[in-house]
């Protein structure tokens, strides 16, 4: 790969810590600021605007395996409506939440106050949103319009082992792939003529902390996100190799998102508390 350059530094004092990203057409970026209920724009000049923050829950209220209120995936629609996740450990917020342009966030869907949205894929060929559940195990769909959400899946290769198990997802060549954190796993899970999930596959291991990953391209090598390790790695079906480190930038990366040729890592801090930032880089390879 290429080398990586930054779009933007965020503002870690602001609670600017990116724990997803969608790309926008013009070289735009939007994030979900995990912990401080945000949807966020970067512009490609790097320059940050709050979309959107989310409700707090009641006081006491305790997001499972986090805490804290947590702002998971986001997806964006060919209509420019965002997509994305929260989870606060109460009923009346949990669950699937959609921005329309020039609009007001509202939720969709609901999910158990037990779960952990994570993960979130926008299948665009059927309007179907998928949710990977970290604590439960399960994923999750609904469709665009909202609704009642469907255990889509459910499986031992989705569960935690110890602290989140399901992680990043994405539709790709007639499957949903998925990470599990804990085990370090890549998985696919194929979409029947009917809709259906067909049985998990395991397609890669050995990747503990993994989080969220996309498509270098229309194979099945992706780019990955090793959040508590610092690094991303390309895993091609025969093997995975670490690509980036810190020493280009990374601080606890979460996200990755590809467009054409390049590819953009968000990195969230969780770890080092310094500088989460977005990086673009240029792939030159695994495609």
């Amino acid at each position: 790969m290429a080398d990586a350059r930054f779009v933007s530094h965020l503002n870690i004092a602001d609670g600017q810590r990116p724990e997803n990203i969608t790309l926008e057409p013009d070289g735009g970026a939007v994030v979900t600021f995990a912990y401080s209920r945000q949807i966020a724009r970067i512009a490609p000049d790097g320059r940050v605007r709050v979309l959107a923050t989310l409700p707090a829950p009641s006081a006491g209220a305790v997001t499972p395996a986090l805490t804290s209120p947590f702002l998971g995936g986001v997806v964006r629609a060919q209509d420019g409506t965002l997509y994305f996740l929260y989870a606060t450990g109460t009923g009346d917020l949990t669950g699937l939440w959609r921005l329309r342009p020039g609009g007001e966030p509202e939720r969709i869907a609901a999910l158990p106050a037990d779960a952990l949205p994570n993960g979130l894929a926008l299948d665009q060929r059927t309007g179907l949103l998928y949710a990977a559940d970290s604590v439960l195990g399960t994923v999750w769909r609904v469709p665009a319009g909202g609704g009642t959400p469907v255990k889509w899946a459910t499986a031992p290769e989705l569960a935690p082992a110890g602290f989140l198990g399901a992680n990043g997802i994405k539709i790709h060549n007639g499957a949903a792939w998925v990470t599990n954190l804990d085990k370090g796993t890549v998985l696919r899970i194929p979409i029947t003529g009917r809709g259906a999930a067909g049985p998990v596959q395991t397609r890669a291991t050995g990747l503990v902390n993994i989080d969220d990953f996309d498509f270098t391209g229309p194979g099945n090598t992706l780019l990955a996100a090793i959040n508590a390790d610092n690094k991303v790695v390309l895993v091609r079906p025969n093997g995975h190799t670490t690509v980036l480190t810190a020493a280009d930038g990374l601080q606890g990366p979460t996200s990755v998102a590809v467009r054409g040729g390049t590819a953009y890592i968000a990195s969230a801090a969780y770890f080092t508390n310094e500088d989460p930032n977005l990086l673009a880089v240029r792939i030159t390879s695994g495609r």
